[in-house]
């Protein structure tokens, strides 16, 4: 039975790991909440309480990531832009303390859940081969930490790069609703649904697509106004109000790659 290690079992981790045991594959998830731990174990996953720090790492990582082929990354940086400079290279130091442990692991493929967020703001169609250009520190860190991890040849590594994450209980209309001078009305949205990032990370698993890149956006990109308006009628909410200020972003993430090395088809009705 193939082992894989789900480093960080939050809002994407858990369902995913439900989402695998289903399919026989045997699971060890971490948290950093002990009142999770029955939670994860509830539902059939080997649970262990793992903290990846800047300046150490818990001592039960080695049994966390003991027996298991793959290990599957998805904390995210969780800066603080109140205070960038405390928080400066924190989460490239957390990748830099794990990476020796995989090593003398028997992990041999790593997926490292990454954000769109290292392309900037770049305008136009952005594809896989598009010069990342990251503006915010999160976004730095994360290309820094997909470098340490692509670079190192004691594993394959791929990267995979999500556009902005909603599902049932996370949608951006729940904090838009009701406000008023919003910006960039007519910037496309680059979204990605929770059952669309599982079912692209089970078919990276499936057909074995290592040291790659991937961006995972739907497509589907109707302008800011337009998209949130209408999810607000859906939702009954009160709606968003747009200021009239055209915006300069024009950004389109392309998920070709997704769509054709996986020929994996994304679940538009769920937008």
């Amino acid at each position: 039975m193939t082992k894989i290690s789900i480093l960080g079992c939050g809002w994407l981790g858990f369902p995913l790991a439900k989402a695998l045991l289903k399919k026989g594959i045997s699971i060890n998830g971490s948290t950093t909440s002990e009142n999770k731990l029955s939670i994860l174990k509830d539902a059939g996953i080997n649970s262990f309480l793992v903290s990846v720090e800047s300046d150490g790492i818990s001592e039960n990582i080695d049994t966390f990531l003991a027996e298991s082929e793959i290990l599957i990354i998805d904390i995210p940086p969780k800066l603080r832009a109140a205070d960038p400079s405390s928080e400066k290279k924190a989460f490239v130091e957390k990748i830099k303390n794990l990476i020796p442990f995989i090593e003398k692991s028997t992990v041999k493929k790593v997926l490292f859940v990454s954000s769109t967020s290292v392309y900037g703001d770049d305008n136009g169609l952005v594809t896989e081969e598009t010069n990342p250009n990251p503006e915010t520190e999160s976004g730095k860190q994360l290309l820094l930490a997909e470098n340490l991890l692509l670079e190192n040849q004691n594993f394959e590594t791929s990267i995979l790069r999500f556009g902005g994450l909603i599902g049932e209980d996370r949608h951006p209309i729940k904090f838009l609703a009701g406000k008023e001078n919003i910006e960039n009305p007519d910037a496309p949205v680059n979204l990605i649904h929770q059952s669309d990032c599982i079912g692209i990370i089970e078919e990276i698993i499936n057909q074995s697509n290592w040291n790659e890149v991937f961006n995972a956006v739907a497509p589907f990109h109707p302008t800011r106004e337009e998209y949130y308006t209408q999810k607000a009628i859906e939702m009954n909410l009160p709606e968003p109000i747009f200021g009239s200020e055209k915006s300069n972003i024009k950004k389109v993430i392309l998920s070709k790659k997704v769509e054709t090395f996986l020929n994996y088809k994304f679940n538009l009705e769920e937008y």
